[in-house]
C-alpha cells in the first residue's frame, strides 16, 4: 500500500534541502536544477527507507541477479513520484511554491546508461520486478558519459559528451565499503600446496569497482529493486598511466571494437562488471549462509544478453580458487545457476573474442574457459567422432575465437528467446547444434514493456479516457485493457480516442516547432519512424517510400488521399561511417521536401536528434503509423513496436520479431505486415533489378539517390551496402519487399481515411497492448525460469 504523501510535508522538505545544500532560504532565488534536486533528493530518502525494508524481509529468499551492460531508465523524479504515489502531492506542493513542476521535470538529464534498446527492455524488468514483488537486484556500469548528446550540423551526426551525472547522481548512494578488486593481466601462476592448486597473480592491473546504489520503485508497493552501479578507480595514486586505464573502463559504454585497442577496452569493460558483480552476489550469499555450497538453491543470475557472458568463467574462479571446490562440484553449481537470454538472430551476429586478446587481459578466465572447452569437446567427440565441422561449431573456443553465445548456452541452465519467431530460430538456425544436445533449456518468453511509463506517464489523457471506461486496474494488471475490446461500437469512446491523439500530435507538433523551426499540420497522418540505425533495421527502404511519394506528387500522378508527416528520430554508432551516411541522406531528402513548395503543403519530413526515453515519450502517443521494417528474421522482438500500439498507433511491418504476436493478438485486420515471410528468411537473394519492371518505385529511388541532392554527398555507398552486403545481391531484401511495402502504404492511407475505422483499429491495438506488457514477462521467467515468487495472477 502506497504511504499517503501530504502538500506541506513535501514543500518543507524541498525547502529544507534547498537551504542545506544550496545556501538558499528563499525558493524564489534558486534556479530549476536545484529545485529538482532538492525535490529528488527527498523522493530518494523515500524510495531508501523502502529500500531497506526490502532487503529485511527478502534476507533467505531466492533471489535474481540481473546483468545488464545497459538500462535507459530515463527520467526519475516524474517516475518515482508517480509510483509511489506522490505525483498530486507534488503537482500542488509546486504550486504553492508557485514553480512550474514540469520544468522541474525536463531540469533532469535521461540516466546515460546505454544506447540501445535492450537497455529499455531492462529499465521495463526492473520496473515489473519492484511492482510484482519478485526479490531482485540489478546489476550495471555507472558510465560516466553514459549515452552521447547527438547534434545534426550540416545533416551530419555529432557526438558530444552526455554528462548526466549533474543531475543523476542525487538519486545514487555511494558504498565505498563494498568496493570489488578486479585483476587484469599480468601473470597467473598455478601453485600446489598442501595437496590444494593455488593461484598466483603476479604483476596484475588491480582496478578497484566502488558500487553506487539506485532504488528501482514499484508502483504503490513497498517493494523495490536496488540498481547497483559499478565505478572503476585505479588502486594507484601516483601512477597517471594506471589512473587513466582504470578510469576509461566506467567512462562510456563501448560499443566499438574495430581495433585491438577497442577489442581490448570493450572486454575489460564486459569483465570488469561481471567480475565485481559476481564477488558481490557470492559475498552477500556467503555473509548470511556461511558457504557457497548452496548458492544455486538461493540465487539465480541472470545474464540479460550474451556480453555478460564471462559471468560464467568468473562465477567458476570464485568457487575454484577462493572456495576450493572441486571442477565438478563447482560447475554443476555454476551451470544451475546462471540463465540467459539471448537476442542474435543468426549465426554470424553471435559475438566473437579472440583467444589472444582474452589471455592478455584475463589470463585466469582464459584458463578456465580453455578447461571449459577441453572437457566439453572431450564429450563431444563421444558423441561425434568423426564430425569435427560439427564439433567445431558447438565449441566455446573455434579458430583461436571464443563464441560467447554458446558459452553462454554451455554454462546455464537456460537459454530463451524473446519472441516466438526468435525462439524457434534459435533451435532451427543460431543453436541448431546445441539444442539436439540441450532441448530442455531452451525456453521463448516474449519481452514486454512498462504499462505505468508507457502508458500512463506517457500517454495520461489516454489513460484517464481508458479509466473512465474500464477503471484503474489494468495499472497493475495489464490483461484487463482487453475489456476494451469490447467496446468497439461506442462511437463516443472512437471519437474520443481520436481527440486524444490529436491532442498528442499537437504537443509534438509544438516541440517540433520549437526544435526545429519546421511548422508540422495535425491533421495529416504522423508516420513515425524511431529506430537506432542499423543496416537490418532497414531505415533506407523508409527513405525510399518518402521518395516514392514526393516523385508521384512532383509528377502529378500521385493518388495520395491522406497527406503524412514523416517523423524519423534514429541514432548512429560513432564509428559506423554508412549509418551515419544514413542519417545525412535523412537530411538530405527532408531539406528536398520542405523546401519544395509543390510539395511541402503535402507531405514534411522531419528528423528530431537525439532520440532518448524523455523524447519517445513524446513522439510515441503522437504516432498514427507505426514503421516496423527490420528485415524478417533479423529482430529477435523489438519493444519500439509495444510501446506505439499500446498508444493506439497502427503497426506496418514485415513479418518479423514481435509484429507476428501482434498480428496474432490483434487480428491481420488490425495491423499492415507486408514482405518476406519467415519461412523465407534464410533463403538465397535475388537481384534487385529483377524486381524493377514490377517495381518502378524502387528503380526511381535507387536512381534518385544515386544523382544526389546538391549537398556534395555521394550516396553511391549506402546503396551498396544495402543491396551488395556480404556478397549477396540484395542482403536486406530491400528490393524483395518494396513493392509489397509500396502496397501496403497504399491500404494504409485508405484506411485512415475513414477515422472511426481507423480509431476502431488504434482501440483493438490498445485493447490487445496488455499481452506486451512487462509484467507478463517477468512473472513468466519468475515462474517457468527463475522459480521465484511474484504477486503476478496469469
Amino acid at each position: 500500500m502506497a504511504k499517503q504523501y501530504r502538500k506541506r510535508e513535501i514543500i518543507n522538505h524541498i525547502l529544507k534541502n534547498l537551504q542545506e545544500d544550496f545556501g538558499l532560504n528563499d525558493i524564489s532565488k534558486a534556479n530549476y536544477t536545484q529545485i529538482y534536486k532538492a525535490c529528488a533528493k527527498y523522493v530518494q530518502s523515500e524510495l531508501y527507507e523502502l529500500m531497506v525494508q526490502t532487503e529485511k524481509k527478502q534476507k533467505l529468499e531466492r533471489k535474481v541477479h540481473f546483468i545488464c551492460m545497459e538500462i535507459l531508465l530515463g527520467r526519475s523524479l516524474k517516475n518515482n513520484a508517480y509510483n509511489l504515489g506522490m505525483l498530486d502531492a507534488l503537482q500542488d506542493a509546486c504550486e504553492d511554491l508557485e514553480v512550474d513542476i514540469n520544468k522541474i521535470f525536463i531540469a533532469e538529464r535521461d540516466a546515460g546508461l546505454g544506447s540501445d534498446s535492450i537497455g529499455r527492455l531492462s529499465a521495463c524488468y526492473g520496473d515489473a520486478a519492484a511492482t510484482i514483488g519478485v526479490a531482485g537486484t540489478g546489476y550495471t556500469i555507472r558510465y560516466e558519459e553514459g549515452n552521447f548528446i547527438q547534434k545534426i550540423q550540416n545533416g551530419e551526426q555529432i557526438e558530444l559528451p552526455d554528462l548526466w551525472l549533474e543531475t543523476g547522481e542525487v538519486w545514487q548512494s555511494k558504498k565505498e565499503s563494498e568496493a570489488k578488486i578486479v585483476k587484469f593481466g599480468g601473470e597467473v601462476h598455478e601453485i600446489w600446496q598442501n595437496d590444494a592448486l593455488e593461484i598466483a597473480y603476479k604483476n596484475a592491473f588491480e582496478v578497484l569497482a566502488i558500487p553506487y546504489d539506485m532504488v528501482i520503485s514499484g508502483y504503490y508497493t513497498e517493494h523495490t529493486v536496488k540498481l547497483r552501479l559499478w565505478k572503476a578507480k585505479s588502486l594507484s595514486k601516483d601512477n597517471l598511466d594506471n589512473i587513466k586505464s582504470a578510469e576509461a573502463i566506467s567512462k562510456k559504454l563501448y560499443n566499438d571494437d574495430i581495433t585491438e585497442n577497442q577489442k581490448e577496452e570493450k572486454l575489460k569493460q564486459q569483465y570488469f562488471l561481471v567480475s565485481a558483480t559476481i564477488q558481490d552476489i557470492c559475498k552477500k550469499h556467503k555473509d548470511i549462509y556461511g558457504t557457497l555450497e548452496n548458492f544455486a538453491e538461493k540465487n539465480v543470475i541472470h545474464l540479460m544478453d550474451t556480453r555478460s557472458a564471462l559471468s560464467i568463467p568468473e562465477l567458476m574462479r570464485i568457487l575454484l580458487d577462493e572456495e576450493k571446490m572441486s571442477w565438478e562440484f563447482a560447475w554443476n553449481i555454476t551451470t544451475q545457476s546462471i540463465a540467459y537470454t539471448n537476442h542474435s538472430m543468426r549465426q554470424n551476429s553471435l559475438e566473437f573474442c579472440s583467444a589472444r586478446t582474452m589471455e592478455k587481459c584475463i589470463p585466469r578466465i582464459m584458463s578456465i574457459i580453455n578447461e571449459i572447452n577441453r572437457r566439453y569437446t572431450s564429450m563431444l567427440m563421444a558423441y561425434y567422432p568423426d564430425d569435427i565441422s560439427k564439433i567445431n561449431r558447438m565449441s566455446v573456443i573455434s579458430d583461436s575465437r571464443i563464441n560467447m553465445a554458446n558459452l553462454g548456452v554451455i554454462g546455464s541452465f537456460s537459454v530463451n528467446g524473446v519472441s516466438t519467431l526468435h525462439g524457434e530460430l534459435l533451435k532451427n538456425h543460431v543453436f541448431p547444434d546445441l539444442y539436439s544436445i540441450y532441448p530442455a533449456k531452451f525456453r521463448q518468453i516474449t519481452n514486454g514493456i512498462s504499462v505505468r511509463r508507457w502508458l500512463c506517464q506517457a500517454n495520461p489523457e489516454l489513460t484517464d479516457l481508458i479509466s473512465s471506461k474500464i477503471g484503474t486496474g489494468f495499472i497493475t494488471h495489464p490483461s484487463e485493457l482487453h475489456v476494451l475490446a469490447g467496446l468497439g461500437s461506442d462511437k463516443t469512446l472512437l471519437e474520443n480516442i481520436g481527440k486524444v491523439k490529436l491532442n498528442n500530435k499537437k504537443r509534438l507538433a509544438e516541440y517540433i516547432l520549437e526544435k526545429t523551426g519546421i511548422k508540422v499540420n495535425v491533421n495529416t497522418m504522423f508516420d513515425v519512424h524511431c529506430k537506432n540505425v542499423y543496416m537490418h533495421k532497414r531505415h533506407l527502404m523508409y527513405l525510399m517510400h518518402v521518395l516514392t511519394i514526393y516523385n508521384k506528387i512532383k509528377k502529378k500522378e500521385e493518388k495520395l488521399l491522406v497527406p503524412r508527416t514523416f517523423i524519423m528520430c534514429a541514432r548512429a554508432m560513432t564509428s559506423n561511417k554508412i549509418e551515419k551516411k544514413i542519417i545525412k541522406l535523412t537530411h538530405a531528402i527532408a531539406n528536398m521536401i520542405n523546401n519544395d513548395i509543390e510539395v511541402n503543403n503535402v507531405i514534411k519530413f522531419v528528423f528530431l536528434e537525439n532520440y532518448n526515453v524523455s523524447l519517445s515519450e513524446i513522439v510515441v502517443p503522437a504516432a498514427d503509423l507505426s514503421e516496423q521494417l527490420s528485415l524478417t528474421g533479423s529482430e529477435a522482438s523489438g519493444t519500439g513496436n509495444m510501446k506505439l500500439m499500446m498508444n493506439g498507433a497502427v503497426t506496418i511491418g514485415t513479418w518479423d520479431g514481435a509484429n507476428i504476436e501482434i498480428e496474432k493478438t490483434v487480428g491481420r485486420e488490425n495491423i499492415l505486415l507486408f514482405g518476406t515471410q519467415p519461412s523465407e528468411a534464410f533463403t538465397g537473394r535475388v537481384r534487385p533489378e529483377d524486381y524493377n519492371h514490377m517495381c518502378p518505385e524502387l528503380e526511381y529511388a535507387i536512381e534518385r539517390i544515386e544523382q544526389g541532392f546538391g549537398d556534395g554527398e555521394n550516396y553511391k555507398d549506402v546503396l551498396d551496402a544495402a543491396f551488395k552486403a556480404n556478397n549477396e545481391i540484395d542482403y536486406y531484401r530491400i528490393g524483395h519487399d518494396f513493392a509489397s511495402y509500396c502496397r501496403t502504404q497504399e491500404r494504409a492511407s485508405q484506411m485512415y481515411l475513414r477515422p472511426q475505422n481507423w480509431n476502431y483499429m488504434a482501440l483493438i491495438n490498445i485493447a490487445n497492448s496488455g499481452r506486451f506488457a512487462a509484467d507478463r514477462s517477468v512473472a513468466e521467467y519468475a515462474q517457468n525460469i527463475w522459480r521465484v515468487p511474484s504477486k503476478f495472477s496469469f
